[in-house]
């Protein structure tokens, strides 16, 4: 055998296993525990922490406030007096006339006209002759204020003024007296702020002794009744 081959065998057979050697030495040094058991160091971590835990409270709702319109009218329904105290506006001889022309007793119908207020019904009929031609949702008084009876409309103005609550009661119809009071029919009262007392509260009763009717629906008995149409309320 030749010698020169002799002495490059060894060497051949010797490079792979230093070449072993050489990669677990390699990896031995880079590894972050070898570093750490070589230098007695603890390896930098590589990434930063991006996120942590958190006690948040859970938010709670709060509604927010009810608020009502400035002109919202909540109309009295208790402690209230009998009757409306009220100034007609209109001259006093045309006063003293309609009250003079007044019938001091109802009338026989005759097939004329007639006005039906049912108070437990809240309710008003309207007949001429046999012939309903009007049936409105009505309010009569509280505590039972307006009172029982058959009467006739006395005095009819387009406007009447109630002191004691500063309102308007536009399309008066007066019925009865009470004392130096006079209770009658019209429509929603407006207050001096021009809203409209009792709105939404026709059908129980809500005034003080009047008889109040819808304003469109007062135009419309307004229009019809007379002076001395008979009136009857009844229970």
């Amino acid at each position: 055998m030749n010698p020169r081959r002799l002495r490059i065998l060894p060497l051949l057979l010797l490079t792979p296993v230093l070449i072993s050697i050489g990669l677990v030495l390699f990896f031995f040094v880079t590894s972050p525990a070898s570093a750490s058991y070589i230098f007695g160091s603890t390896p930098t971590a590589t990434q930063e922490n991006l996120w942590a835990y958190a006690d948040v409270p859970k938010p709670t709702y709060t509604p927010p406030p009810t608020v009502l319109p400035v002109d919202t009218v909540i109309p009295p329904t208790t402690e209230a007096p009998p009757v409306v105290a009220m100034e007609l506006v209109e001259d006093s001889a045309a006063r003293e006339q309609n009250l003079q022309s007044a019938p001091l007793a109802v009338p026989a119908t005759g097939g004329g006209k007639y006005i039906l207020v049912d108070i437990s019904e809240q309710h008003m009929y309207v007949y001429e002759g046999d012939t309903l031609i009007y049936s409105f949702v009505a309010s009569t008084g509280i505590n039972n204020a307006t009172r029982v009876g058959t009467f006739a409309v006395q005095s009819k103005f387009p406007n009447a003024y109630g002191s004691t609550w500063d309102i308007w009661m536009p399309n008066w119809l007066g019925i009865y007296w009470s004392g130096s009071l006079e209770n009658g029919i019209h429509a929603l009262p407006i207050l001096a702020n021009g809203a409209i007392l009792w709105e939404g509260y026709l059908g129980r009763p809500v005034s003080y002794g009047c008889v109040v009717l819808g304003t469109y629906e007062s135009q419309l008995l307004y229009e019809w009744a007379e002076i001395g149409t008979p009136v009857e309320i009844q229970w």
